[in-house]
């Protein structure tokens, strides 16, 4: 077991807690995994300020949404580090971490596209089941502006990593368009298709079924991210190959600029 191999989290200060060490221990070894690690940190942090805030219609189910759902990366990134085979999508991606021809946004998405792609709908599926998950839609829906609020720091710091990517990102002004621009990967339709696959699972009223609902996602996620990761040369040209400071760049992505969830800075070119 590596050092952040515990018990799963039951609560999102736990949550946040295997995360900083995740982060922390990805600094130490100039990991990349640690870029999702960082990032995710983050976006999980400004749900928690949501909860607290009581910007949901149900707090607590949020909080165990979040949960559920940290727990399926949390356990797919131990199960890697013990060197056993996590699911099919985030294979994929923690495969990616050891190439230094991809670029951190390139890195992100991959991330970005297990965890939304595949586990987001199952948490959902999880923790509002059956008729309960159109109860789950509106505060599904305002996540979406937790992760709004998040987008233009991010981008500036995103920009202090790859002075190239900051300079599009000054014409470009909207991150959740340059992530489709850059990564064939668009949040927006990421979270739209988690919905659709959250609604039909939820639905499946037997264990062999959702089952076998998930493993076809999984499939399907894995190979669109086996395509995401190709991009080798659009990735550097870009936003530059990642083969200079992995741990400032690590640094760089945990670093809560400003209030958490907010920030106007633009990238430094």
């Amino acid at each position: 077991m590596g050092p952040t191999d515990s018990a799963l989290p039951a609560t999102i200060d736990m949550v946040v807690a295997r995360l900083d060490a995740i982060v922390e221990q990805a600094m130490r070894e100039t990991s990349r995994l640690g870029y999702f690690a960082a990032l995710y940190n983050r976006v999980t942090k400004a749900v928690r300020a949501g909860i607290r805030a009581g910007r949901f219609d149900d707090n607590p189910r949020m909080e165990r949404l979040d949960v559920v759902f940290a727990n399926r990366y949390l356990d797919a990134y131990d199960t890697y580090r013990r060197g056993d085979g996590p699911t099919a999508s985030w294979q994929v991606t923690f495969d990616a971490a050891a190439n230094p021809r991809l670029s951190v946004l390139r890195h992100l998405v991959l991330g970005m596209n297990a965890h939304i792609n595949l586990d987001l709908g199952i948490a959902c599926a999880t923790v509002a089941p059956g008729g309960q998950i159109d109860g789950l839609q509106a505060d599904f829906n305002r996540i979406n502006d937790v992760l709004g609020s998040l987008l233009p720091t991010v981008e500036a710091q995103l920009g202090e990593i790859a002075p190239r990517l900051g300079a599009l990102a000054d014409v470009a002004h909207s991150m959740d368009r340059l992530d489709e621009r850059l990564g064939n990967f668009s949040m927006e339709k990421a979270r739209d298709g988690a919905w659709r696959f959250a609604r039909r699972l939820a639905r499946l009223d037997s264990r062999v079924a959702r089952e076998v609902s998930m493993a076809a996602r999984d499939t399907a996620i894995a190979a669109l991210g086996a395509e995401l990761r190709s991009h080798e040369r659009a990735s550097a040209l870009v936003s530059g190959r990642d083969w200079e400071d992995v741990a400032a760049h690590i640094r760089i992505l945990a670093r809560e600029d400003g209030a958490d969830g907010g920030g106007d800075r633009r990238a430094r070119a």
